[in-house]
């Protein structure tokens, strides 16, 4: 004989399998995925059913090895308990465990059957100084690339796995709870679900733009430990129309407003600045510039910088640093030395 509390578990396994069959139909909608950290709060062993069942899906055992993607999975697991909830208040009687265990059963052979076709696993996609590019993965998300921009790509039939090399990148993820993709920038890993958002590596930091739905931003230690870097909750986090400036050689993080059109400016060629340091303003401007910028004296690296530039337009960039700032500028073979104006 089944105790209530052994019926309550084949119950939480069985709907654990038919969620992850609903999932890979592609039937969640955005106030389903949008009640999920209060069903997974209500039960740890709802969690790791789940976990047990996308284990099945995958063909293999150590699928749940990262803590960060139990959230975004979970995310599916309160949809289909949400899905089935009225049915199980409204039948109660004529929902035996025989017949669990054959529909449980039904959904295990499609889940052991199901074969992932992966067309591309491991790729790498570049620009050169002035180029940019649009790159559709196998996936169906999109990835926009600027200028002197490096991304590489490793997809598997548990995980999208992107890392930016250098320069920056926006990517439109398409939406795939039980494989989330991440990003992964020096040492800062961004990680979505199904999402929109910037990410950009500079000398010292690590932009995050968020244009939708949202993101987990974590640290990385050399050990390949994980903590999120994100504010606590109760705190202004990273929502959309918001940036993320995160120290990649310490733990400075800041999240301020930002505006949309102009942060996007640069998928055009242009560069958009609004009071931003002179280093930073350089380190854009040299992706694009054929004569690259060299700040050599600390002294006007943090100069205010603001204005609209083309990015192929070095000159007037320094023209118009020169005229606002005690800043001279000397052309070298192959660059422009910036270096400080004495009065």
């Amino acid at each position: 004989m089944t105790s209530p509390a052994q019926q309550d578990c084949i119950q939480v396994d069985e709907q654990a399998a038919l969620w992850c069959l609903r999932l890979s139909e592609g039937r969640l909608d955005a106030d389903e995925r949008g009640r999920f950290d209060a069903w997974i709060a209500s039960d740890e062993a709802h969690v790791v059913a789940f976990e047990e069942a996308v284990a099945v899906w995958h063909g293999m055992d150590d699928v749940a090895d990262m803590p960060e993607m139990i959230r975004y999975r979970a995310e599916a697991v309160e949809a289909l308990r949400r899905a089935n909830e009225r049915r199980w208040a409204r039948s109660p009687r004529w929902i035996s465990a025989g017949w669990m265990k054959v529909a449980a059963a039904c959904v295990a052979v499609v889940l052991t059957t199901m074969v992932y076709l992966l067309h591309d696993p491991m790729a790498s996609y570049s620009t050169g100084t002035g180029e940019r590019r649009v790159v559709v993965l196998e996936d169906g998300t999109r990835v926009t690339l600027d200028a002197a921009t490096q991304v590489t790509v490793r997809m598997d039939r548990n995980s999208r796995r992107l890392e930016l090399v250098s320069g920056r990148a926006k990517f439109d993820v398409a939406h795939d709870a039980l494989r989330p993709l991440s990003v992964l920038a020096r040492n800062r890993l961004t990680l979505a679900t199904g999402t929109s958002f910037s990410v950009e590596l500079l000398a010292q930091q690590m932009r995050v733009v968020l244009y939708e739905g949202r993101v987990e931003v974590m640290a990385q230690a050399a050990d390949g430990t994980r903590h999120s870097i994100l504010p606590a909750p109760g705190k202004p986090g990273l929502v959309p129309g918001s940036e993320l400036i995160a120290s990649t050689s310490g733990v400075a993080t800041q999240i301020a407003p930002t505006d949309v059109s102009r942060s996007l400016s640069w998928e055009n060629g242009q560069l958009t600045f609004d009071a931003e340091p002179l280093s930073l303003a350089v380190d854009r401007m040299n992706r694009d510039a054929r004569e690259k910028l060299v700040i050599s004296d600390p002294r006007i690296a943090s100069y205010s910088v603001s204005g609209v530039f083309l990015g192929a337009d070095a000159e007037a960039f320094v023209e118009g640093v020169c005229a606002l700032h005690p800043v001279q500028a000397t052309r070298e073979p192959g660059r422009i030395v910036l270096s400080y104006k004495a009065s």
